[in-house]
């Protein structure tokens, strides 16, 4: 998409704009001298104030109040002192990928080791029937490092990546996708709702792999 040059579009409405305040003081001037030909002071008119002279309409209208930009404010910790970030779902040839941050929200350290507990449901909020993989396969060959003892620092986080093959949905009613994931960093360790973009089109019965977690390599070395 080409873009409009700026300079004389600014330069077009500032002509456009200039016509108009001379058209339109002009025939206010026609109308007043057909009214008024002998400018002579109509009762009850009221002389203009001179340039630069506040009128009391003038003092009693201030500027408008301005709101000042606002500060996004963080989800709160939750008691698990983790919070799942989603990352974008990529797609090539009808195979799935996305990966899910574990973030130490807390103050102390968190350990994790191993792989997510994850559940799937549909946009009814009803549970998919997914089989849920320790690993990549038999959906696709990928790297899957074998599950190792992380402990994260506050601020710190690990990674999970999450894989599948494309399964038919309905477009209008989502039917086939799944729009929530609850994830949690372990079997019986609390879960959190997050919401893939674009949801996971996983089809009814499908399989899920998934990636042991590992650290985020920005955390590398701390």
């Amino acid at each position: 998409m080409t873009a409009i040059p700026r300079q004389p579009l600014r330069y077009a409405v500032a002509l456009s704009a200039t016509a108009l305040l001379v058209s339109g003081c002009g025939l206010g001037a026609e109308i007043d001298r057909e009214v008024n030909p002998g400018r002579e002071p109509t009762p009850g008119a009221t002389r203009p104030a001179p340039s630069g002279t506040a009128t009391p309409s003038d003092l009693s209208l201030g500027p408008e109040p301005t709101v000042g930009p606002s500060t996004p404010t963080a989800p709160p910790c939750p008691k698990s002192g983790v919070t799942m970030s989603p990352g974008m779902v990529t797609a090539t040839m009808g195979l799935r990928a996305m990966s899910v941050r574990a973030i130490n929200c807390g103050k102390g350290v968190r350990e994790l080791n191993g792989y997510p507990d994850i559940r799937v449901r549909g946009l009814d909020r009803q549970l998919f029937d997914v089989t849920v993989l320790k690993g990549t396969e038999p959906i696709t060959s990928m790297e899957n490092p074998e599950p190792s003892r992380i402990r994260l620092k506050p601020g710190q986080s690990a990674y999970t990546s999450l894989v599948w093959r494309y399964s038919a949905v309905d477009a209008s009613t989502k039917r086939g996708s799944g729009v929530y994931v609850e994830i949690g960093t372990a079997k019986g360790a609390p879960r959190e709702t997050i919401e893939p973009d674009g949801g996971l089109d996983i089809g009814e019965t499908g399989m899920l792999g998934t990636t042991a977690w590992q650290r985020s390599p920005e955390d590398d070395g701390r």
